[in-house]
Protein backbone atom coordinates (compact mmCIF):
# COMPACT_ATOMS: atom_id res chain seq x y z
CA UNK A 1 0.00 0.00 0.00
CA UNK A 2 0.90 3.18 -0.86
CA UNK A 3 1.73 6.20 2.33
CA UNK A 4 -0.80 7.72 3.36
CA UNK A 5 -1.06 11.32 4.32
CA UNK A 6 -3.99 13.61 6.08
CA UNK A 7 -5.87 15.28 3.72
CA UNK A 8 -8.23 16.67 6.29
CA UNK A 9 -10.02 16.31 9.67
CA UNK A 10 -12.51 18.21 11.25
CA UNK A 11 -13.35 20.76 14.36
CA UNK A 12 -15.97 22.76 15.99
CA UNK A 13 -16.46 25.81 16.82
CA UNK A 14 -18.86 28.23 18.25
CA UNK A 15 -18.53 30.89 16.73
CA UNK A 16 -17.44 31.65 13.25
CA UNK A 17 -16.21 35.29 13.45
CA UNK A 18 -13.99 34.63 16.42
CA UNK A 19 -12.66 30.92 15.09
CA UNK A 20 -12.25 32.78 11.79
CA UNK A 21 -10.09 35.50 13.06
CA UNK A 22 -7.96 33.27 15.36
CA UNK A 23 -7.49 30.54 12.53
CA UNK A 24 -6.98 33.08 9.74
CA UNK A 25 -4.53 35.63 11.94
CA UNK A 26 -3.38 33.06 14.36
CA UNK A 27 -2.19 29.72 12.40
CA UNK A 28 -2.61 31.29 8.79
CA UNK A 29 -5.49 29.67 7.83
CA UNK A 30 -6.79 30.12 4.20
CA UNK A 31 -10.66 30.57 4.49
CA UNK A 32 -12.82 28.99 2.26
CA UNK A 33 -16.65 29.45 2.22
CA UNK A 34 -18.17 26.29 2.18
CA UNK A 35 -21.78 26.17 2.30
CA UNK A 36 -23.12 28.45 5.03
CA UNK A 37 -19.72 27.73 7.15
CA UNK A 38 -16.46 27.33 6.10
CA UNK A 39 -13.07 25.24 5.85
CA UNK A 40 -9.33 26.00 6.93
CA UNK A 41 -7.40 25.43 4.29
CA UNK A 42 -2.77 24.67 5.40
CA UNK A 43 -1.65 24.59 2.08
CA UNK A 44 -2.62 21.02 0.80
CA UNK A 45 -4.23 20.51 4.50
CA UNK A 46 -7.48 21.09 5.71
CA UNK A 47 -9.82 21.44 8.25
CA UNK A 48 -13.41 20.98 7.92
CA UNK A 49 -15.29 23.18 10.23
CA UNK A 50 -18.85 22.36 11.68
CA UNK A 51 -20.38 25.56 13.86
CA UNK A 52 -23.21 27.39 14.13
CA UNK A 53 -25.81 27.25 11.93
CA UNK A 54 -24.31 24.30 9.69
CA UNK A 55 -26.13 21.20 9.06
CA UNK A 56 -23.10 18.58 8.08
CA UNK A 57 -25.91 16.17 6.67
CA UNK A 58 -26.26 14.35 3.96
CA UNK A 59 -22.59 13.40 5.37
CA UNK A 60 -21.84 11.04 7.74
CA UNK A 61 -20.45 12.04 11.06
CA UNK A 62 -18.76 10.78 13.72
CA UNK A 63 -20.38 8.22 16.47
CA UNK A 64 -19.63 10.96 18.86
CA UNK A 65 -18.95 14.04 16.88
CA UNK A 66 -16.10 16.56 18.16
CA UNK A 67 -17.41 19.31 20.45
CA UNK A 68 -16.31 23.00 20.45
CA UNK A 69 -12.81 23.00 22.12
CA UNK A 70 -12.71 18.64 21.85
CA UNK A 71 -9.51 18.91 19.48
CA UNK A 72 -6.10 18.70 20.10
CA UNK A 73 -4.19 19.12 16.67
CA UNK A 74 0.11 20.11 15.70
CA UNK A 75 1.32 22.37 13.44
CA UNK A 76 4.61 22.39 12.25
CA UNK A 77 6.14 26.08 13.02
CA UNK A 78 8.56 26.60 9.99
CA UNK A 79 10.99 28.94 12.08
CA UNK A 80 12.32 28.72 15.48
CA UNK A 81 10.58 28.01 19.27
CA UNK A 82 11.14 31.74 19.98
CA UNK A 83 9.40 33.15 16.69
CA UNK A 84 6.46 30.54 17.71
CA UNK A 85 6.39 32.22 21.30
CA UNK A 86 6.75 35.91 19.69
CA UNK A 87 4.21 35.58 17.39
CA UNK A 88 1.91 33.89 19.86
CA UNK A 89 2.49 37.12 21.92
CA UNK A 90 1.79 39.61 19.15
CA UNK A 91 -1.77 37.75 19.18
CA UNK A 92 -1.98 37.53 22.49
CA UNK A 93 -2.23 33.90 22.83
CA UNK A 94 -0.77 32.84 26.25
CA UNK A 95 1.64 29.70 25.93
CA UNK A 96 0.43 26.79 28.73
CA UNK A 97 2.89 24.92 28.39
CA UNK A 98 6.59 25.31 27.02
CA UNK A 99 9.07 24.64 25.17
CA UNK A 100 8.84 21.13 26.02
CA UNK A 101 10.79 18.43 23.96
CA UNK A 102 8.41 16.28 22.35
CA UNK A 103 8.39 13.65 19.38
CA UNK A 104 5.95 14.22 16.39
CA UNK A 105 5.81 12.40 12.79
CA UNK A 106 9.36 13.70 11.60
CA UNK A 107 11.01 12.46 15.21
CA UNK A 108 12.35 14.77 17.90
CA UNK A 109 10.86 18.14 18.50
CA UNK A 110 10.08 21.21 20.91
CA UNK A 111 6.38 22.35 21.03
CA UNK A 112 4.61 25.12 22.86
CA UNK A 113 1.06 24.61 23.59
CA UNK A 114 -1.67 27.14 23.51
CA UNK A 115 -5.22 27.30 23.05
CA UNK A 116 -8.17 28.12 20.78
CA UNK A 117 -10.89 30.46 21.25
CA UNK A 118 -13.21 27.29 22.53
CA UNK A 119 -10.41 25.97 24.18
CA UNK A 120 -9.23 23.17 21.86
CA UNK A 121 -5.40 22.55 22.26
CA UNK A 122 -3.25 23.30 19.90
CA UNK A 123 0.28 22.99 19.42
CA UNK A 124 3.41 24.31 17.47
CA UNK A 125 6.37 21.81 17.07
CA UNK A 126 9.52 22.70 16.24
CA UNK A 127 12.08 20.79 14.36
CA UNK A 128 16.04 20.68 13.50
CA UNK A 129 17.78 23.41 14.36
CA UNK A 130 14.73 26.04 15.39
CA UNK A 131 14.18 24.12 18.96
CA UNK A 132 16.33 25.91 20.25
Amino acid sequence: MANLTLDHCVIHVSDWERSNAFYRDVLGAELVPHGNGWVYRFGQLQLNVHGPGLDPAPRPLARIPVAPGGSDLCFVWPGSVQTAREHLEEHGVPVELGPVARSGARGAGTSLYFRDPDGSLLEFIVYGRGQR
